[in-house]
């Protein structure tokens, strides 16, 4: 089944490219089926590159997926047309006031990880979204900075700042190997990781109700599930495309910005070389089996999640 995106939307050409199948709203409303409604709240500045990294991994089971695009009332983007943010993205302002219902909803990170979450302008109506997918979104999946936001507003977990970046593509173990999101992962694989702070896993283990399924030796948990609150939160980027992290080095090169080659990424660390993708399957995998958890366990009528 389909990823249900608007025709003019970029990410429907390029996922039709690539054989990921998409259809229509129109086209959708004439199948007597019951979609899952994604919605993608997109902090990123690089949205349309944002947009197609998570589509295509979220269109690509076998259930219809209307996926939704939300931005923040008062942030505007400086990175992608105002014409489409106009055209293919909601306010949480107006989400929120039609009392409407979602089976999932990804927050994804954003390049503000130096500040005190206090700091970011967006905070308090970070928050609000926050506590609303308690009574309007069955699942909620907080990426890098977004998930550090979520595990930060609901458990008191801090972030704290490393001495230097943490970029490369690292090896992470599976801990929780029963875990129904982890089901088909190897025992150990590569996760991309580009950020300036972590979370550390005693004060994780601390925190009443969070159970870590996936972590390295090398940059600490990475996958964290919170029950009570019907999340996950990944501190790493298993939706990168093969060419993300060499875009944020040739940048960084590029403006002068003192950055280390990421490790083990390219072919003998040696950035002449194309990058090799090592995470494209278990990508797949993880999201995938969120989807289908939701399926299974997500009311049938909207109006009964979060009752």
């Amino acid at each position: 089944m389909p990823i249900t995106l608007p025709q003019n939307l970029p990410a429907y050409e390029v996922l039709s490219r690539e054989g990921v199948m998409v259809m229509t709203p129109e086209r959708a409303s004439a199948q007597e089926i019951r979609p899952l409604r994604i919605g993608l709240l997109n902090l990123m500045p690089k949205k349309i590159q944002t947009e197609n990294q998570f589509a295509r991994l979220i269109g690509a089971t076998p259930l219809q997926i209307d996926f939704q695009l939300i931005r923040m009332s008062e942030h505007h983007s400086k990175n992608t047309a105002a014409a489409h943010m106009e055209t293919f993205y909601r306010p949480f302002s107006e989400v929120a006031a039609t009392g409407e219902k979602f089976d999932g909803l990804i927050i994804t990170g954003a390049p503000i990880e130096h500040l005190p979450f206090e700091e970011v302008t967006y905070w308090p109506e970070l928050r609000r979204v926050m506590d609303w997918t308690q009574t309007h979104v069955h699942s909620t999946f907080g990426v890098c900075w977004g998930g550090m936001a979520m595990i930060y507003h609901f458990h008191g977990v801090k972030k704290h700042i490393l001495p230097h970046k943490a970029f490369g593509a690292f090896r992470h173990r599976n801990i929780a190997p029963t875990s129904p999101y982890l089901r088909g992962f190897s025992d150990d694989f590569v996760i991309p990781v580009s950020r300036w702070t972590e979370m550390r896993q005693g004060e994780i283990d601390a925190a009443k109700g969070l159970r870590t399924l996936l972590a390295s030796e090398e940059v600490g948990p990475c996958l964290v599930e919170d029950a009570g609150h019907r999340a996950l939160y990944i501190f790493n980027h298993f939706e990168y495309d093969s060419d993300t992290l060499k875009q944020e080095y040739d940048r960084d090169i590029a403006n002068g910005t003192p950055i280390n080659v990421p490790l083990n990424y390219y072919e003998g660390d040696d950035p002449s070389r194309p990058p090799l993708n090592r995470w494209r399957s278990h990508a797949h995998l993880l999201y995938g089996n969120w989807i289908n958890e939701i399926y299974q366990s997500t009311p049938y009528a909207l109006e009964n999640i979060g009752l």
